[in-house]
């Protein structure tokens, strides 16, 4: 009669499972057991000293004044845990020679990780692109989490998970371009998010996630993945998305194809909704084509306009925590809007700054005009960390088209 098999989940949550029995690394109040259990499995090919374990497992620890009686008892508790997959499976498993503990080669056992790397080689290897890409999706559906995922903080885990997860994301890529070349895109937006949950900050993941949604028609999950990327570069790096990010967000907000429209219809849907009054707060995007058309208009009229950079920083020009930066530009977008014109406009161009663009404005005016809104945060914000600065220069009109004169005629 054959033995049964025990296999063994090592990336992600880690558990053990033999025929319809099954055990896993859910108790914290045994996390000595555990770790114990996952080295002598991951360390299998050895017989591992018992010096080696209480270094271990007790290095950091003062109170044990007998560590060798310590880990007779706990290897006494892991064989009991094991036996909840098999009567005496535990005795069967785990042995202790010569001052030495060690996993029974005899045991028939499979390890998830093994399985990884022998996906991950044969992908390698693979000639033809189709068998490349079978291999490459088994090898992504095997990879649960990262080795050990609960242990992630132990000095040992730590190199072998780096080294796991490594691997995994040198497999995307690849991956992505071979689904997206076959246009299964579905598949490549699954793909996407169950990696963005174990590499978060990930803009390229968020890229491919856009690209993916958009050709499916999925315009509002696109736009919602551009929206909570931001928020967390934003929150853990104070970072903006690239261009290309936001060029993928402006496909995903532009409008569906609609029938021909009137002129009065579409005037009706040009009308500003209605809102709070001053300055149009508007994405950095949208402000770059504002500038471009005031530099148009510049160079055909020669009125003065200029911009204006309102920046925020903590005392000496030390970057400001997460919290009282998120507070001081909330305040100062609000007295930003309230203190400008209504045909002004302002932009968030960076974590800590505000683009402004002053139409009809001298230098000396909006000098003035930023004097003022800084002299307004102080005022209403005496406890604030923040220290604000400006700069003002005149915008620089946009040169014709060489060999082509402005164009003065009418409608």
């Amino acid at each position: 009669m054959e033995t049964e098999v025990l296999h063994v989940r090592m990336l992600g949550e880690f558990v053990l499972q033999k025929g319809d029995r099954e055990i896993g690394d859910g108790d914290n109040r045994s996390r000595k057991q555990w770790m114990l259990l996952a080295y002598l499995l991951y360390h299998r090919g050895r017989p591992v000293p018992q010096e080696e374990i209480i270094r271990l497992l007790w290095s950091s620890e003062t109170g044990s004044a007998n560590p060798s009686n310590a880990l007779k008892t706990l290897f006494h508790r892991v064989r009991t845990s094991l036996d909840q997959l098999d009567a005496g499976s535990g005795h069967a498993m785990l042995l202790c020679r010569e001052g030495s503990y060690l996993w029974n080669s005899a045991v028939p056992v499979t390890l998830d990780l093994d399985e990884f790397e022998a996906l991950c080689h044969a992908a390698a290897s693979a000639v033809e692109e189709d068998e490349r890409l079978r291999l490459s999706l088994a090898a992504l559906d095997l990879y649960r989490g990262d080795f050990l995922q609960k242990r992630s903080s132990e000095a040992w885990v730590v190199p072998i998970a780096a080294r796991y997860h490594s691997r995994y994301l040198q497999l995307l890529p690849d991956t992505i371009a071979l689904l997206n070349q076959r246009g299964r895109m579905a598949e490549t937006a699954v793909l996407c998010r169950r990696a963005l949950a174990l590499d978060p900050y990930s803009e390229f993941l968020y890229q491919h996630l856009m690209r993916s949604l958009l050709p499916q028609g999925r315009r509002q999950e696109a736009v919602a993945a551009f929206e909570h990327m931001c928020r967390l570069l934003s929150d853990r790096f104070g970072i903006l998305p690239s261009d290309e990010s936001r060029a993928l967000y402006r496909e995903a907000v532009r409008t569906e194809p609609v029938p021909s429209l009137s002129l009065a219809a579409l005037q009706e849907q040009l009308q500003e909704p209605d809102g709070p009054g001053g300055a149009l707060i508007c994405d950095y995007d949208f402000f770059k084509l504002l500038y471009h058309a005031e530099a148009r208009a510049v160079a055909r009229s020669g009125d003065a306009v200029h911009i204006a950079l309102i920046s925020a920083s903590g005392s000496e020009g030390q970057p400001l925590p997460q919290r009282s930066l998120d507070r001081c530009m909330d305040n100062l977008e609000a007295l930003i809007r309230a203190g400008l014109r209504r045909g002004d406009v302002a932009a968030r161009c960076s974590i800590s700054q505000f683009l402004l663009l002053l139409p009809q404005a001298t230098y000396e005016s909006s000098c003035m005009v930023c004097g003022r809104i800084l002299k307004a945060f102080s005022s209403q914000y005496p406890h604030s960390p923040a220290v604000l600065r400006y700069a003002v220069q005149p915008l620089e009109p946009s040169a014709p088209f060489p060999g082509k004169r402005p164009d003065s005629s009418g409608c």
